[in-house]
């Protein structure tokens, strides 16, 4: 299994030196495989890149548009599911290209857990793209959590086969020790493959492996113009078939800009990453995080996410993440406690900004947080919740 990276901790604040064809890949371990060649870069997105800005007649934009139909190019048409069902459906059939999606939840919630599986969801497809930067988490510990999700196999979710993370670095840790005394030296994929426990995962993770970019991102230099420059790169090299993920839009570094606030520096970055989707074509999924009123709050909405109004006007579609058992109503609760409890571990998918269909629509999805996934496979809330809402399936 090979790895990519991007330099991005360079030492000023130009971003990373990537070559325009592929990403700079870092040095395979022993026993990798083979990298695949480059993606060969598409001419139609790259003229849609040398235009965005540019003024264009309508009759243009309709040449254009024909030339991409004739082509078989259907992408401007076609949405990219996230695999979550039935945010999907709710959504108009998944992340559009130019879409900002902004997710918004509490610390613990499950954000980045659920923005990992979709990237691993697009990954999957095999002319699909994910970029996944993360401003908290390395890429180490990313692919760690993408073995124990692995694991179990969503939408299969099969939790016998579980490998949790502490079960993970016990096996490496073990074998690796007992390499040791063989006087051999055991690498991790050759750890991973001959495990019973870890082996499938490991085959499941190698499928996407070469698809799914991760960034170690940095809240010094890694600016909205560092990531612009790689997502523009990573257009080139895949024919615009990327989506970016953004974990999480606080951290995005901004330079030469300088902001008075964390408002005005929120507005700075969700402007950026708006005008990033629109340019580069490419869909945009960032998490947010909640301020201190959201944090006490009995239920998250979208006015209580760090920042500024921006994040409402900017975002296409606004996601907001609920811990099922804590906004159910009080009467449900009473009613059946026993029942109640059990929704500790479902998470409400509030829509709350909707562009391409009705906002206000709840959904829930079950958390296996041992493994770091959501069964994707959700439903609509039919109970009542806090704000006297009742959503009906």
């Amino acid at each position: 299994m090979s790895t990519r990276r991007f330099d991005d901790e360079a030492g000023d604040d130009s971003s990373p030196s990537v070559p325009s064809s592929s990403p700079r890949p870092r040095r395979a371990p022993t026993g990798a495989s083979p990298r695949p060649n480059a993606v060969p870069r598409s001419s139609g997105s790259a003229s849609r890149h040398a235009t965005a800005h540019m003024p264009r007649t309508l009759a243009q934009v309709l040449s254009e548009a024909n030339d991409m139909v004739v082509r078989g190019d259907l992408t401007e048409y076609v949405p990219l599911p996230t695999g979550f069902d039935p945010l999907d459906g709710l959504i108009g059939g998944g992340l559009r290209k130019t879409e900002l999606v902004l997710l918004g939840g509490a610390q613990g919630i499950g954000k980045t857990i659920a923005s990992l599986q979709m990237a691993r969801n697009i990954a999957m497809r095999n002319n699909q793209y994910a970029f996944y930067l993360s401003y908290e988490h390395t890429e180490t510990h990313l692919m760690n959590r993408l073995l124990c999700l692995e694991s179990i196999n969503p939408p299969e979710v099969d939790l016998k086969s579980g490998v949790r993370l502490k079960d993970l670095y016990d096996i490496v840790i073990s074998e690796r020790a007992k390499s040791t005394l063989r006087g051999s030296s055991g690498s991790l994929q050759a750890i991973l493959r001959n495990n019973a426990k870890t082996a499938m995962a490991l085959a499941r993770v190698s499928r996407y492996a070469d698809r799914l970019i991760l960034v170690k991102a940095s809240p010094a230099v890694t600016t909205l113009r560092a990531i612009r420059e790689m997502t523009a790169r990573l257009c080139d090299a895949t024919g615009g078939n990327v989506t970016v993920f953004i974990d999480y839009l606080q951290k995005v570094a901004i330079h030469p800009e300088r902001a008075a606030d964390e408002g005005e520096k929120v507005t700075i970055v969700v402007e950026g990453l708006k005008d990033l989707a629109l340019a580069l074509g490419v869909p945009v999924w960032s998490i947010v995080a909640a301020d201190r009123e959201g944090l006490k709050a009995q239920r998250l909405h979208l006015f209580h996410l760090r920042g500024s109004s921006a994040l409402d006007y900017e975002a296409d579609i606004a996601i907001i993440m609920n811990n099922k058992y804590h906004i159910l109503s009080k009467d449900h609760v009473a009613f059946n406690p026993y029942q109640a409890r059990q929704y500790r571990d479902w998470v409400v998918f509030t829509i709350e900004k909707n562009r391409a269909g009705r906002a206000m629509q709840d959904m829930e999805f079950q958390l296996h947080a041992p493994y770091f996934a959501f069964d994707p496979r959700g439903r609509r809330v039919q109970q009542q919740l806090i704000d006297d809402k009742i959503i009906e399936s």
